[in-house]
Protein backbone atom coordinates (compact mmCIF):
# COMPACT_ATOMS: atom_id res chain seq x y z
CA UNK A 1 0.00 0.00 0.00
CA UNK A 2 1.50 3.72 -0.50
CA UNK A 3 0.32 6.91 0.88
CA UNK A 4 0.74 10.41 -0.66
CA UNK A 5 3.90 11.07 0.02
CA UNK A 6 5.34 8.29 -1.36
CA UNK A 7 7.42 8.12 -4.64
CA UNK A 8 5.60 5.90 -7.54
CA UNK A 9 7.44 4.81 -10.84
CA UNK A 10 7.48 7.34 -13.66
CA UNK A 11 7.31 10.62 -10.67
CA UNK A 12 3.78 12.06 -9.00
CA UNK A 13 2.41 14.58 -10.99
CA UNK A 14 4.68 17.78 -11.52
CA UNK A 15 7.80 16.55 -9.53
CA UNK A 16 9.83 15.39 -12.96
CA UNK A 17 9.07 18.97 -14.30
CA UNK A 18 10.00 20.26 -10.84
CA UNK A 19 13.17 18.24 -10.75
CA UNK A 20 14.14 19.66 -14.15
CA UNK A 21 13.61 23.22 -12.71
CA UNK A 22 15.57 22.30 -9.68
CA UNK A 23 18.66 20.82 -11.81
CA UNK A 24 19.05 23.99 -13.76
CA UNK A 25 19.04 25.64 -10.82
CA UNK A 26 21.26 23.74 -9.03
CA UNK A 27 23.97 24.02 -12.17
CA UNK A 28 23.43 27.47 -12.39
CA UNK A 29 24.63 27.35 -8.44
CA UNK A 30 27.64 25.40 -9.67
CA UNK A 31 26.33 22.11 -8.50
CA UNK A 32 27.55 19.71 -9.95
CA UNK A 33 26.55 16.11 -8.22
CA UNK A 34 24.27 15.27 -5.66
CA UNK A 35 24.37 12.56 -2.72
CA UNK A 36 21.36 10.65 -2.29
CA UNK A 37 21.68 9.39 1.25
CA UNK A 38 20.15 7.24 3.31
CA UNK A 39 20.81 4.99 7.13
CA UNK A 40 21.03 1.24 7.14
CA UNK A 41 19.93 -1.15 9.78
CA UNK A 42 23.36 -0.72 11.60
CA UNK A 43 23.10 3.09 11.81
CA UNK A 44 25.96 3.50 8.68
CA UNK A 45 24.76 6.21 6.16
CA UNK A 46 25.31 5.14 2.84
CA UNK A 47 25.01 7.17 -0.20
CA UNK A 48 24.70 7.16 -4.42
CA UNK A 49 25.73 9.79 -6.32
CA UNK A 50 23.91 11.40 -9.37
CA UNK A 51 25.39 14.34 -12.07
CA UNK A 52 22.58 17.36 -11.34
CA UNK A 53 21.48 16.61 -15.08
CA UNK A 54 20.30 13.29 -13.71
CA UNK A 55 17.87 14.27 -11.02
CA UNK A 56 14.54 14.77 -13.49
CA UNK A 57 15.43 10.57 -14.34
CA UNK A 58 16.13 10.13 -10.98
CA UNK A 59 13.14 11.57 -9.64
CA UNK A 60 11.16 9.76 -11.81
CA UNK A 61 12.66 6.42 -12.30
CA UNK A 62 15.16 5.83 -8.96
CA UNK A 63 18.28 4.98 -8.80
CA UNK A 64 19.86 1.65 -8.48
CA UNK A 65 20.80 0.09 -5.30
CA UNK A 66 21.09 -3.53 -3.36
CA UNK A 67 18.39 -4.20 -0.49
CA UNK A 68 21.54 -6.33 0.42
CA UNK A 69 22.77 -3.12 2.64
CA UNK A 70 19.66 -3.71 4.99
CA UNK A 71 21.77 -6.69 6.55
CA UNK A 72 25.16 -5.20 5.71
CA UNK A 73 27.33 -4.77 9.72
CA UNK A 74 29.13 -1.70 10.64
CA UNK A 75 32.38 -3.59 9.32
CA UNK A 76 30.39 -3.95 5.70
CA UNK A 77 30.34 -7.94 6.71
CA UNK A 78 26.28 -9.43 5.56
CA UNK A 79 24.21 -11.12 8.17
CA UNK A 80 21.31 -12.58 6.61
CA UNK A 81 17.46 -13.09 7.57
CA UNK A 82 14.65 -15.39 5.65
CA UNK A 83 14.08 -12.25 3.35
CA UNK A 84 17.23 -10.07 3.21
CA UNK A 85 21.08 -10.45 2.95
CA UNK A 86 20.61 -12.18 -0.69
CA UNK A 87 22.77 -10.89 -3.48
CA UNK A 88 19.73 -11.14 -5.62
CA UNK A 89 17.30 -8.15 -6.00
CA UNK A 90 17.26 -4.41 -6.64
CA UNK A 91 15.53 -1.21 -5.12
CA UNK A 92 15.33 2.23 -6.45
CA UNK A 93 16.18 5.45 -4.78
CA UNK A 94 13.85 7.89 -4.82
CA UNK A 95 15.34 11.37 -3.62
CA UNK A 96 12.94 14.02 -1.72
CA UNK A 97 12.65 17.27 -3.81
CA UNK A 98 11.50 18.80 -0.38
CA UNK A 99 15.19 17.99 1.26
CA UNK A 100 17.16 18.77 -1.85
CA UNK A 101 19.98 21.18 -0.32
CA UNK A 102 23.64 22.50 -1.63
CA UNK A 103 26.53 21.83 0.69
CA UNK A 104 28.43 24.20 1.62
CA UNK A 105 30.83 22.77 3.40
CA UNK A 106 31.17 20.34 -0.36
CA UNK A 107 31.69 22.82 -3.43
CA UNK A 108 30.12 21.38 -6.12
CA UNK A 109 27.85 18.69 -4.01
CA UNK A 110 24.07 18.82 -3.21
CA UNK A 111 22.25 16.46 -0.75
CA UNK A 112 19.07 14.95 -0.37
CA UNK A 113 17.33 12.12 1.87
CA UNK A 114 15.95 8.78 -0.04
CA UNK A 115 12.52 6.74 -0.21
CA UNK A 116 13.32 3.50 -1.12
CA UNK A 117 11.15 1.31 -3.32
CA UNK A 118 10.95 -2.03 -5.10
CA UNK A 119 10.98 -2.15 -8.22
CA UNK A 120 7.20 -3.32 -8.51
CA UNK A 121 6.67 0.40 -7.51
CA UNK A 122 6.20 -0.77 -3.45
CA UNK A 123 7.34 1.39 -0.66
CA UNK A 124 10.24 -0.97 0.42
CA UNK A 125 9.67 -2.73 3.59
CA UNK A 126 12.67 -2.18 5.20
CA UNK A 127 13.02 1.40 4.30
CA UNK A 128 13.58 2.85 7.64
CA UNK A 129 12.46 6.23 6.06
CA UNK A 130 9.03 5.11 5.02
CA UNK A 131 8.56 3.12 8.38
CA UNK A 132 9.02 7.06 10.24
CA UNK A 133 6.82 8.59 8.08
CA UNK A 134 3.74 5.79 8.49
CA UNK A 135 4.24 6.00 11.79
CA UNK A 136 3.45 9.61 12.21
CA UNK A 137 0.67 9.38 9.62
CA UNK A 138 -0.95 6.51 12.03
CA UNK A 139 -0.80 8.97 15.06
CA UNK A 140 -2.13 11.91 13.54
CA UNK A 141 -5.44 9.41 11.90
CA UNK A 142 -5.68 6.77 15.18
CA UNK A 143 -4.94 10.24 17.90
CA UNK A 144 -5.17 13.09 16.14
CA UNK A 145 -1.57 14.24 17.29
CA UNK A 146 1.39 15.69 15.65
CA UNK A 147 5.12 15.75 16.62
CA UNK A 148 8.23 18.10 16.41
CA UNK A 149 11.75 16.32 17.17
CA UNK A 150 15.11 17.51 17.24
CA UNK A 151 18.08 14.81 17.15
CA UNK A 152 21.22 16.38 19.60
CA UNK A 153 24.58 15.73 17.80
CA UNK A 154 27.89 15.20 20.10
CA UNK A 155 30.75 14.64 18.30
CA UNK A 156 34.83 14.02 18.92
CA UNK A 157 37.14 15.78 16.94
CA UNK A 158 40.10 14.48 16.31
CA UNK A 159 43.33 15.51 14.26
CA UNK A 160 43.37 13.98 10.91
CA UNK A 161 46.95 12.97 11.43
CA UNK A 162 46.67 10.49 14.57
CA UNK A 163 48.32 7.14 13.66
CA UNK A 164 46.73 4.07 12.66
CA UNK A 165 43.28 5.14 13.17
CA UNK A 166 43.84 6.27 16.55
CA UNK A 167 41.73 8.88 18.14
CA UNK A 168 43.87 12.16 19.01
CA UNK A 169 41.60 15.30 20.30
CA UNK A 170 41.79 18.31 18.21
CA UNK A 171 41.02 20.34 21.38
CA UNK A 172 41.74 19.60 24.90
CA UNK A 173 40.29 22.60 26.79
CA UNK A 174 38.33 21.63 30.01
CA UNK A 175 34.68 20.61 29.84
CA UNK A 176 32.23 23.52 28.55
CA UNK A 177 35.95 25.72 28.97
CA UNK A 178 36.58 28.63 26.92
CA UNK A 179 39.94 27.48 25.76
CA UNK A 180 38.30 24.36 23.94
CA UNK A 181 35.76 26.81 22.00
CA UNK A 182 38.70 29.28 20.89
CA UNK A 183 40.95 26.01 19.72
CA UNK A 184 38.23 25.13 17.94
CA UNK A 185 36.81 28.66 16.80
CA UNK A 186 37.79 28.90 13.21
CA UNK A 187 36.14 25.32 12.75
CA UNK A 188 33.27 25.84 14.83
CA UNK A 189 32.55 29.52 13.08
CA UNK A 190 32.94 27.56 9.20
CA UNK A 191 29.97 24.84 10.75
CA UNK A 192 27.58 27.92 12.12
CA UNK A 193 28.17 29.20 8.58
CA UNK A 194 27.75 25.77 6.63
CA UNK A 195 24.59 25.34 8.81
CA UNK A 196 23.02 28.77 7.64
CA UNK A 197 23.96 28.63 4.18
CA UNK A 198 21.78 25.16 4.15
CA UNK A 199 18.88 26.55 6.00
CA UNK A 200 19.66 24.67 9.20
CA UNK A 201 18.41 26.43 12.14
CA UNK A 202 21.41 26.12 15.05
CA UNK A 203 20.09 26.77 18.63
CA UNK A 204 23.61 26.18 20.13
CA UNK A 205 26.94 25.11 19.63
CA UNK A 206 29.03 24.09 22.39
CA UNK A 207 32.49 22.43 24.08
CA UNK A 208 31.05 19.03 25.96
CA UNK A 209 32.27 17.55 28.52
CA UNK A 210 35.13 14.68 27.08
CA UNK A 211 38.03 16.08 25.13
CA UNK A 212 37.66 17.18 21.96
CA UNK A 213 34.25 16.72 22.29
CA UNK A 214 31.41 19.07 20.75
CA UNK A 215 27.62 19.42 20.77
CA UNK A 216 25.28 21.10 18.22
CA UNK A 217 21.76 21.73 19.08
CA UNK A 218 19.10 22.50 16.09
CA UNK A 219 15.69 23.83 15.59
CA UNK A 220 12.85 21.30 16.06
CA UNK A 221 10.53 20.08 13.36
CA UNK A 222 8.19 17.18 11.95
CA UNK A 223 9.78 13.83 12.85
CA UNK A 224 11.06 12.94 9.29
CA UNK A 225 12.40 16.29 8.43
CA UNK A 226 14.31 16.08 11.54
CA UNK A 227 15.57 12.59 11.08
CA UNK A 228 16.56 14.18 7.70
CA UNK A 229 18.52 17.23 9.55
CA UNK A 230 20.40 14.66 11.70
CA UNK A 231 21.98 13.15 9.00
CA UNK A 232 22.51 16.27 6.72
CA UNK A 233 24.19 17.96 9.82
CA UNK A 234 26.48 15.37 10.26
CA UNK A 235 27.07 15.36 7.05
CA UNK A 236 28.05 19.08 7.24
CA UNK A 237 30.21 18.63 10.91
CA UNK A 238 32.27 15.32 8.54
CA UNK A 239 32.96 18.04 5.90
CA UNK A 240 33.76 20.76 7.76
CA UNK A 241 36.19 19.13 10.02
CA UNK A 242 37.97 17.63 6.30
CA UNK A 243 38.66 21.01 5.68
CA UNK A 244 40.13 22.18 8.84
CA UNK A 245 42.42 18.97 8.57
CA UNK A 246 40.43 17.28 11.74
CA UNK A 247 37.66 13.63 12.09
CA UNK A 248 34.86 13.95 13.24
CA UNK A 249 33.82 11.24 15.35
CA UNK A 250 29.89 10.52 16.25
CA UNK A 251 30.82 6.79 17.40
CA UNK A 252 29.40 6.30 20.93
CA UNK A 253 32.97 5.90 22.26
CA UNK A 254 35.76 7.03 20.65
CA UNK A 255 37.90 5.03 23.63
CA UNK A 256 37.13 2.69 25.81
CA UNK A 257 36.66 4.99 29.05
CA UNK A 258 35.18 8.25 29.77
CA UNK A 259 32.05 10.03 28.20
CA UNK A 260 30.72 9.01 24.90
CA UNK A 261 28.60 11.37 21.87
CA UNK A 262 25.03 10.89 22.85
CA UNK A 263 22.03 11.84 20.23
CA UNK A 264 19.43 12.78 22.50
CA UNK A 265 15.99 12.75 21.13
CA UNK A 266 13.77 15.78 21.96
CA UNK A 267 10.36 15.09 21.02
CA UNK A 268 6.53 16.90 21.92
CA UNK A 269 3.23 15.98 21.38
CA UNK A 270 0.97 18.60 19.49
CA UNK A 271 -3.21 18.63 18.79
CA UNK A 272 -4.35 21.12 16.39
CA UNK A 273 -1.78 23.60 17.48
CA UNK A 274 -1.47 23.48 21.13
CA UNK A 275 1.15 21.28 22.87
CA UNK A 276 0.50 18.77 25.10
CA UNK A 277 3.35 18.55 27.29
CA UNK A 278 2.30 22.16 28.74
CA UNK A 279 -0.93 23.66 30.31
CA UNK A 280 -2.28 20.47 31.50
CA UNK A 281 -2.92 19.90 35.13
CA UNK A 282 -1.05 16.93 35.83
CA UNK A 283 2.65 17.06 36.75
CA UNK A 284 4.56 20.26 35.78
CA UNK A 285 1.90 21.50 33.10
CA UNK A 286 1.75 18.23 31.40
CA UNK A 287 -1.64 17.01 30.41
CA UNK A 288 -2.80 13.38 31.22
CA UNK A 289 -2.14 12.12 27.53
CA UNK A 290 1.42 13.26 27.93
CA UNK A 291 2.13 11.88 31.29
CA UNK A 292 0.22 8.48 28.99
CA UNK A 293 2.89 9.08 26.12
CA UNK A 294 6.19 9.24 28.74
CA UNK A 295 4.93 6.28 30.52
CA UNK A 296 4.69 4.27 27.19
CA UNK A 297 8.12 5.25 26.22
CA UNK A 298 9.37 3.79 29.69
CA UNK A 299 7.70 0.84 29.87
CA UNK A 300 9.35 0.09 26.28
CA UNK A 301 12.60 1.80 27.01
CA UNK A 302 14.28 -2.08 27.82
CA UNK A 303 13.24 -3.12 23.78
CA UNK A 304 14.25 0.41 22.53
CA UNK A 305 17.12 0.36 23.75
CA UNK A 306 18.19 -2.00 21.10
CA UNK A 307 17.35 0.49 18.36
CA UNK A 308 18.40 3.51 19.68
CA UNK A 309 21.40 1.95 21.38
CA UNK A 310 22.49 -0.07 18.33
CA UNK A 311 26.06 -0.42 18.97
CA UNK A 312 28.19 -2.92 21.19
CA UNK A 313 29.81 0.74 21.64
CA UNK A 314 26.74 2.10 22.80
CA UNK A 315 27.46 0.15 26.17
CA UNK A 316 30.67 1.66 26.76
CA UNK A 317 28.78 4.96 27.05
CA UNK A 318 25.88 3.74 28.87
CA UNK A 319 27.02 3.91 32.17
CA UNK A 320 25.67 4.92 35.46
CA UNK A 321 26.13 8.39 36.79
CA UNK A 322 27.61 10.01 33.75
CA UNK A 323 23.92 11.72 32.36
CA UNK A 324 23.39 8.42 30.06
CA UNK A 325 20.17 8.16 31.24
CA UNK A 326 20.68 4.16 32.36
CA UNK A 327 17.79 3.66 34.46
CA UNK A 328 13.79 3.23 32.93
CA UNK A 329 12.74 6.45 35.23
CA UNK A 330 11.71 10.03 34.92
CA UNK A 331 12.18 13.03 36.31
CA UNK A 332 12.03 17.40 35.38
CA UNK A 333 15.36 17.97 34.30
CA UNK A 334 17.37 14.89 35.94
CA UNK A 335 19.83 14.16 33.65
CA UNK A 336 20.73 10.51 35.14
CA UNK A 337 16.82 9.51 34.48
CA UNK A 338 16.13 7.92 30.89
CA UNK A 339 13.51 10.46 30.37
CA UNK A 340 13.47 13.76 31.41
CA UNK A 341 10.99 16.28 31.70
CA UNK A 342 11.80 19.66 30.31
CA UNK A 343 9.07 22.45 31.08
CA UNK A 344 11.31 25.28 29.36
CA UNK A 345 11.80 28.63 31.21
CA UNK A 346 8.72 30.38 32.40
CA UNK A 347 6.79 32.44 28.98
CA UNK A 348 8.42 29.43 27.05
CA UNK A 349 6.48 26.32 28.47
CA UNK A 350 3.74 26.33 25.23
CA UNK A 351 6.38 26.14 22.71
CA UNK A 352 9.32 24.73 24.37
CA UNK A 353 7.71 21.88 26.78
CA UNK A 354 9.07 18.37 25.60
CA UNK A 355 10.63 15.08 26.72
CA UNK A 356 14.22 13.84 26.04
CA UNK A 357 15.25 10.74 25.69
CA UNK A 358 18.71 9.66 26.91
CA UNK A 359 20.06 6.77 26.14
CA UNK A 360 19.93 7.32 22.21
CA UNK A 361 23.37 7.87 20.77
CA UNK A 362 24.18 8.18 16.61
CA UNK A 363 24.81 4.36 15.58
CA UNK A 364 21.49 4.97 15.57
CA UNK A 365 19.31 5.12 12.43
CA UNK A 366 17.39 8.38 13.56
CA UNK A 367 14.43 7.45 11.43
CA UNK A 368 13.89 3.75 12.88
CA UNK A 369 14.29 5.90 16.49
CA UNK A 370 12.33 8.50 15.84
CA UNK A 371 9.59 5.63 14.87
CA UNK A 372 10.08 3.48 17.86
CA UNK A 373 10.25 6.10 20.45
CA UNK A 374 6.54 7.43 18.97
CA UNK A 375 4.85 4.15 18.33
CA UNK A 376 6.28 3.53 22.47
CA UNK A 377 4.45 6.78 23.43
CA UNK A 378 1.77 5.80 21.03
CA UNK A 379 0.91 3.07 23.00
CA UNK A 380 1.46 4.37 26.32
CA UNK A 381 -1.61 6.87 25.02
CA UNK A 382 -3.73 4.32 23.28
CA UNK A 383 -4.03 2.65 27.09
CA UNK A 384 -4.20 5.40 29.35
CA UNK A 385 -0.43 4.66 30.62
CA UNK A 386 -0.54 6.08 34.13
CA UNK A 387 3.38 7.54 34.74
CA UNK A 388 5.05 6.45 37.60
CA UNK A 389 6.39 8.51 40.71
CA UNK A 390 9.19 10.88 39.61
CA UNK A 391 12.90 10.51 40.63
CA UNK A 392 14.93 12.75 41.48
CA UNK A 393 18.71 12.90 41.60
CA UNK A 394 20.81 9.88 40.54
CA UNK A 395 18.91 6.45 40.53
CA UNK A 396 22.42 4.97 41.22
CA UNK A 397 22.43 6.14 44.46
CA UNK A 398 19.26 3.75 45.39
CA UNK A 399 19.81 0.19 46.94
CA UNK A 400 18.26 -2.86 44.96
CA UNK A 401 15.14 -2.88 46.90
CA UNK A 402 14.26 0.80 46.84
CA UNK A 403 14.93 0.68 43.56
CA UNK A 404 12.39 -2.05 42.83
CA UNK A 405 9.85 -0.44 45.05
CA UNK A 406 10.22 2.96 43.15
CA UNK A 407 9.80 0.89 39.82
CA UNK A 408 13.02 1.77 38.67
CA UNK A 409 15.06 -0.82 36.52
CA UNK A 410 18.40 -0.50 34.88
CA UNK A 411 18.69 -0.60 31.31
CA UNK A 412 20.13 -2.96 29.64
CA UNK A 413 23.57 -3.48 30.04
CA UNK A 414 25.11 -5.06 27.14
CA UNK A 415 23.75 -5.14 22.95
CA UNK A 416 22.91 -9.00 23.64
CA UNK A 417 20.57 -8.24 26.47
CA UNK A 418 18.78 -5.72 24.66
CA UNK A 419 18.23 -7.18 21.59
CA UNK A 420 16.90 -9.99 23.43
CA UNK A 421 14.64 -7.38 25.03
CA UNK A 422 13.66 -5.99 21.57
CA UNK A 423 12.78 -9.55 20.47
CA UNK A 424 10.10 -10.25 23.28
CA UNK A 425 8.83 -6.95 22.46
CA UNK A 426 5.90 -7.25 20.34
CA UNK A 427 4.42 -3.68 19.86
CA UNK A 428 7.96 -2.62 18.48
CA UNK A 429 7.93 -5.30 16.38
CA UNK A 430 4.42 -4.94 15.07
CA UNK A 431 5.43 -1.28 14.71
CA UNK A 432 8.64 -2.20 12.42
CA UNK A 433 6.80 -5.04 10.33
CA UNK A 434 8.29 -8.53 10.20
CA UNK A 435 11.10 -7.21 7.84
CA UNK A 436 12.13 -4.09 9.06
CA UNK A 437 12.06 -5.73 13.02
CA UNK A 438 14.09 -9.26 11.50
CA UNK A 439 16.88 -7.11 9.92
CA UNK A 440 17.06 -5.40 13.19
CA UNK A 441 17.32 -8.37 15.56
CA UNK A 442 19.72 -10.14 12.45
CA UNK A 443 22.15 -6.93 12.47
CA UNK A 444 22.11 -6.67 16.34
CA UNK A 445 23.24 -10.28 16.47
CA UNK A 446 26.08 -9.77 14.06
CA UNK A 447 27.17 -7.06 15.60
CA UNK A 448 27.52 -9.07 18.81
CA UNK A 449 29.22 -11.84 16.99
CA UNK A 450 31.60 -9.49 15.44
CA UNK A 451 33.25 -8.20 18.15
CA UNK A 452 32.93 -11.57 20.19
CA UNK A 453 36.20 -11.90 21.93
CA UNK A 454 37.65 -8.06 21.86
CA UNK A 455 38.04 -5.79 24.84
CA UNK A 456 36.54 -2.93 25.59
CA UNK A 457 39.34 -0.88 23.95
CA UNK A 458 39.57 -3.21 20.75
CA UNK A 459 35.33 -2.43 20.41
CA UNK A 460 36.12 1.35 20.69
CA UNK A 461 38.39 1.56 18.32
CA UNK A 462 35.95 -1.10 15.42
CA UNK A 463 33.27 1.54 15.74
CA UNK A 464 35.55 4.66 16.28
CA UNK A 465 34.90 5.73 12.60
CA UNK A 466 32.29 4.10 11.32
CA UNK A 467 29.31 6.92 11.85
Amino acid sequence: MTIAADPVPGGRPGDVERAAALSGELSGRGVHGIVLSYVDTAGVTRVKTVPTAGLPTATAWGVGMSPVFDTFLADDSVVTTDVLGSPDGDLRLYPDLNRITVLAAQPGWAWAPVDRVTQEGEPHPACSRTFLRRIVAEAARRHGVTFRAAVEIEWSLGTGSAPDGGFVPAATGPAYGATRQVEASDCLADLLASCAAQGVEVDQVHPEYAAGQFEISVGALDPVAAADRSVLVRQTVRAVAARHGMRASFAPAVSAEGVGNGGHLHLSAWRSGVNLHAGGVRRYGMTAEAESFAAGILAHLPGLTAVTAPSPASYLRLKPSQWAGVFAAWGRETRETAVRIVTGTAGLHDRAANLEVKPVDLAANPYLALGCVIAAGLDGLATAAPLPEEITGDPARLDPAEAAARGVRRLPVSLDEAVTEFAGDERLREALGPVLADAVVAVRRGECAAVAGLDDAQVAAAYRWVY
